[in-house]
């Protein structure tokens, strides 16, 4: 069993309202979901869409066809109505949109009437159109009734019990008008699943990092992780600051990090941009900090809500000078976890940025998850507090090299410890210098000897598949999903497999797992990439000399899908 549902419409008409509640409908039955968003920049008009997958095995991505289209304008009819799956069915209201369509495809469901008919108000309309895709789909209504008192308990009974009417009338409109309607889900016998997007899932990793301060300026589509903070920020003592620009937002988040707290900033492109001196400050100053960064297509303000993985080598070169950091990009909610707090903890090991790349599509595409386990998640504390070598505080020195790349990082105020840091190259002591001996020393210490440590902690790419494959799919960040439903389907009829990058940079050693003899074996290797020029088949070649046989490259601001990819990549395969 799998399903598509594609709700349409222009922003304001509540569209993310309908997708929400029925993707919370379907997990909560215990079915698979999977959902992600096309939508304008602008706060109304326009055209955007919602579509969610859901089905009673693991889903990853989406698919080109969809089952039900719910039309909320014209123009959603115009645009999708090719993308029909056969014996789809395209619901709309008639007398909204101003237009009748006839066919067997199409069910005329007045939601207006239907919505000032039985909650007095136009305005539940969204409802009715929630209980008519369930009367379509034929499933039972309890658990919509709960979701509804739920998220209308503050309005009063009056309003649930309304909104509650709405959407049966709906539903029973529907079972009674659809009667092409051949839809039939299996009935679940599982309890709940977890719902959640990536951009919440990093925010829950920094939470349980014990990020105590987060700061940034809101910038589509990086401010759902300080969203999902600061809605949790009193519960778990955080201080979340909305600054006036990313400038602050960088040296802010430094600043706390020299106060001795775990800290954090994010943004997207061009507010990233402006961070990048002060991502040099960090590596000077050996400050650690955590910077998100969820790229969308540039340059310049480019496609502001559309999904790009264009900033690759811009994050691995951001900053001016030489300095180490990490690059994470996870390509699901449980990496988001997962690498966050691998983020915080090398930051604060090490002393350096540790950066995690998300994207537009990624940050807030939604999956299904019966549980994610945080047992192997780590907190130390790698800072010199007050009452750690109190003997031996008139001997402090912030970068001291005598013990190795990794100095010992005292929390001011907190001791007698003198802490000095200084944006220009220092001594132990962290003064100003200018002589070259103490800048070898300092550069050796902070860039040369860290870099090797740093390697050995990253793990390698994630194999699944084929163990033999001749044909090997390598992607990073976002592509994980899709890539990974395309091997499943695939690979009844080839042997094929997926590497998938998650841990960027440093490029992950090949002890663990020998990834280079992989891709060798294989008579095709495609690098699949949501960029241009191919900067992650750029980055690959640069660190280990190989180079892939075909690339795939998406650039129109929008994300891969299942069927298109499978497509490009039997057109590959056919070509060996």
């Amino acid at each position: 069993m799998d399903y598509t549902i594609l709700i349409g419409g222009e922003a304001g008409q509540g569209l993310q309202t309908i997708g929400g509640v029925l993707a919370r409908l379907f997990s909560r039955m215990g079915y698979h979901v999977f959902s992600h968003q096309d939508y304008m920049s602008r706060v109304r008009g326009g055209h955007n869409f919602y579509q969610l997958r859901f089905g009673d095995e693991e889903i990853s991505s989406s698919r080109e066809k969809a089952h039900i289209i719910v039309a909320l304008d014209l123009a959603t009819i115009e645009l999708h109505k090719d993308s029909l799956e056969a014996n789809g069915i395209i619901v709309y209201d008639a007398q909204f949109i101003k237009k009748t369509f006839t066919g067997p495809e199409y069910l005329n469901v007045p939601f207006d009437k239907i919505a000032v008919e039985n909650g007095g108000d136009k305005i539940m309309s969204n409802t009715a159109a929630i209980g008519a895709v369930l009367g379509m789909l034929r499933m039972e209504m309890t658990l919509l009734e709960e979701i509804i008192h739920k998220n209308l308990k503050k309005k009063g009974s009056d309003m649930i019990n309304k909104n509650i009417m709405t959407a049966k009338a709906g539903y029973n409109y529907a079972v009674n008008a659809c009667t092409q309607c051949a839809f039939s889900p299996h009935i679940q016998d599982k309890s709940g699943h977890m719902l959640i997007d990536t951009s919440q899932a990093i925010g829950v990793g920094a939470t349980m990092s014990g990020c105590k301060f987060y700061c940034g300026y809101p910038m589509t589509p990086s401010t759902g992780v300080m969203n999902y903070i600061a809605s949790n920020a009193h519960e778990h003592s955080i201080v979340v600051e909305q600054t006036e620009d990313e400038i602050s937002s960088i040296n802010m988040a430094l600043g706390a990090s020299y106060a001795g707290v775990r800290a954090m900033t994010g943004s997207s492109g061009g507010g990233f941009a402006l961070m990048a001196e002060g991502v040099s400050l960090a590596g000077m100053t050996e400050l650690p900090v955590v910077i998100t960064l969820a790229q969308r297509p540039g340059p310049a303000t480019g496609l502001p809500t559309r999904t790009e993985q264009g900033d690759l080598l811009f994050v691995l070169h951001a900053g001016h000078g030489e300095f180490p950091r990490v690059v994470f990009a996870p390509g699901n909610p449980d990496q988001g976890i997962h690498l966050t707090n691998k983020a915080f903890d090398l930051a604060e090991k090490y002393q350096i940025p540790a950066f995690i790349i998300t994207d537009q599509y990624i940050a807030d595409a939604q999956w299904t998850y019966e549980s994610i386990d945080t047992e192997d998640l780590v907190y130390t504390d790698y800072r010199l507090r007050a009452e750690e070598g109190a003997e031996v505080e008139d001997a402090y020195k912030r970068y001291d090299f005598s013990e190795g790349p990794v100095s010992p990082l005292a929390v001011p105020g907190v001791s007698n410890r003198l802490v000095v840091v200084d944006s220009d190259e220092h001594d132990e002591d962290g003064h100003m210098i200018e002589d070259a001996e103490t800048r070898v020393k300092m550069v050796q210490k902070r860039v040369l000897q860290k870099h090797p440590l740093i390697q050995k902690e990253i793990d390698p790419p994630l194999f699944y598949g084929n163990n033999k494959p001749d044909v090997v799919i390598t992607g990073w960040g976002s592509t994980y999903g899709i890539i990974k439903d395309a091997i499943t389907l695939l690979g009844k009829t080839h042997n094929i497999a997926m590497l998938h990058f998650s841990q960027i940079y440093p490029f992950p050693l090949t002890e663990k797992l020998d990834y280079l003899k992989i891709l060798s074996g294989a008579r095709a290797t495609i690098c699949v990439e949501n960029n241009a020029t191919g900067q992650f088949a750029y980055l690959m070649h640069a660190e280990t000399g190989y180079k892939f046989t075909h690339n795939i490259n998406h650039f129109d601001g929008r994300p891969f899908l299942l069927d298109g990819l499978i497509g490009e990549i039997n057109e590959c395969v056919r070509s060996i």
